[in-house]
């Protein structure tokens, strides 16, 4: 199963390939697991010649944004912002920012930074602005993806495990089967004091409650939200249910924040799934049938491609055309368990209640076997032949192992419209002992994308409470400061 990716670029995820450095490769020997991933992406360089497809058209020159004016002036306004002014977008949407200005959303830039990156009309304005900073030089390549590094492996093969097995070979002992339910903290007069005394656990196996006391020694460190939380599995032939679920994780934090009233406001990101969910689907087939008719079709070989399909009618409350669905096809072998001649590859549904194109019902309720008819369906559209690959559907069928849906409702959270007081930073003001990692935590002008945030948030976390000084943490490029990043992006901008 692979419920979701994401790419990883070394000019920005600086604090992650720095930490990577220092831990041994799980599958190769002698390499670091940096080493690894950029040993195999120099030898496999990402270049996605098939960004966008859309019927009638087939590939779409996705070289050409599709600017006016208008999108180019909120865009420029949007990179010139200082950090200082960043808080006049508090609580503004995507969509508010761009109000004025609609035609941005069917525009080929629109199609592609929004499955590049899963954002959502919906998601914040802030947080866009914080990537117009920070990824300003995708400007010039976003429609070949020149920019995105991969994995030799999927990311737990190749990042989640050299880590785990160098944590254990140093002592760390990782306990899991348990779940945290609640906080004791000190009894303060101040009550935005913060130090916690214990955590209430239940032992996931027997059910049976169990309490850790916290000493004055003990640091904890809160990863407060997952994108992953609430996460459901269908199958072939049933979909995914839908989970109601607020979330372990989010739980938890929203318990830290009922008590303390500078702790961040969980419910921006948790309760509010419109904004937030999406639904996913790994295929495995048993040979490369499949992977071949889609390099056929995108004139590329399979290596971490992505693949979005415009619609063919327009899909959006704005009466316009949208991404419907988008695939992710990786170098094979994507996990080191696959045999010899499977294949794997994964795709995504931002906006899992839109109906399909081909199977007329919407994306949430399609079963594992309906999600690939759909992209069968959209990849047909786009065929230049001779043989459509509709004709090969029923050997296509017979090639496949599984193909498992996804529902998660919180897979875009991490970008949902926001405040900058409604994350906490990672360490709180008056907190003793509690500090927030991942990416529901403030840290200054920092992007939110998983792997770099979650690095960098730890190590303020650690440094902090080991007394290291800030200063070793790795400095943050800022290519929104560049002036030659700034004339290329501009002269794209202008194409």
């Amino acid at each position: 199963i692979a419920r979701g990716g994401r790419m990883l670029n070394y000019r920005t995820y600086v604090d992650l390939m720095d930490l990577l450095d220092r831990v041994p490769s799980m599958t190769e020997p002698g390499l670091t697991a940096a080493e690894d991933t950029r040993q195999f992406d120099a030898a496999h360089p990402t270049y996605d010649k098939a960004r966008l497809l859309a019927g009638g058209q087939g590939i779409v020159d996705g070289g050409k944004l599709g600017l006016n004016n208008k999108s180019r002036k909120l865009l420029t306004q949007l990179i010139m912002m200082p950090d200082s002014q960043e808080e006049k977008l508090d609580n503004i949407t995507i969509a508010d920012y761009f109000k004025d200005n609609t035609e941005f959303f069917e525009s080929n830039f629109w199609f592609m930074w929004e499955t590049t990156f899963a954002f959502r009309t919906r998601s914040s304005a802030q947080e866009l602005r914080r990537y117009m900073h920070q990824m300003i030089y995708e400007f010039t390549q976003i429609e070949h993806l020149g920019g995105v590094n991969r994995t030799r492996y999927n990311q737990y093969e190749s990042i989640m495990k050299p880590l785990i097995n160098y944590l254990e070979k140093e002592g760390c002992h990782i306990v899991l089967n348990r779940r945290v339910v609640d906080w004791k903290f000190k009894d303060s007069k101040m009550q935005d004091e913060i130090t916690v005394t214990g955590l209430h656990m239940v032992n996931t196996k027997t059910d049976e409650n169990e309490f850790v006391p916290v000493d004055d020694d003990t640091a904890v460190i809160f990863t407060n939200g997952s994108i992953t939380d609430s996460a459901t599995l269908g199958d072939f032939n049933t979909p995914a249910a839908e989970n109601m679920d607020y979330g372990a994780a989010s739980s938890l934090w929203k318990k830290a924040s009922d008590h303390f009233y500078n702790l961040g406001n969980p419910d921006k990101f948790f309760a509010d799934r419109d904004a937030s969910e999406w639904v996913s689907f790994t295929l495995t087939t048993k040979n490369h049938l499949f992977l071949n008719e889609i390099a056929r079709i995108t004139t590329q070989e399979p290596g971490n491609a992505l693949n979005s399909f415009i619609s063919t009618e327009p899909v959006t409350p704005l009466g316009q055309k949208d991404v419907t669905m988008s695939i992710v096809v990786h170098h094979q072998p994507h996990f080191t368990s696959q045999k010899p001649n499977e294949t794997v590859l994964w795709g995504y549904f931002l906006y899992p209640r839109r109906h399909g194109e081909i199977i007329d019902k919407p994306y949430i309720e399609m079963t594992g076997k309906e999600m690939l008819q759909e992209l069968i369906g959209q990849l047909s559209k786009v065929d230049p032949g001779p043989i459509n690959i509709s004709d090969k559907e029923e050997e296509i069928m017979d090639s496949v192992i599984n193909c498992i849906p996804v529902y998660m409702p919180y897979a875009s959270a991490l970008f949902n419209n926001r405040a900058k007081s409604d994350r906490p930073k990672v360490i709180p003001k008056h907190s003793t002992n509690l500090a927030f990692t991942g990416e529901f935590v403030e840290q200054p002008y920092q992007m939110i994308f998983t792997e770099n945030s979650a690095v960098r948030s730890g190590e303020i976390a650690a440094f902090h409470f080991a007394g290291i000084p800030m200063s070793r943490l790795v400095k943050t490029p800022r290519y929104d400061k560049d002036i030659k990043t700034l004339l290329r992006a501009a002269k794209k901008m202008f194409d």
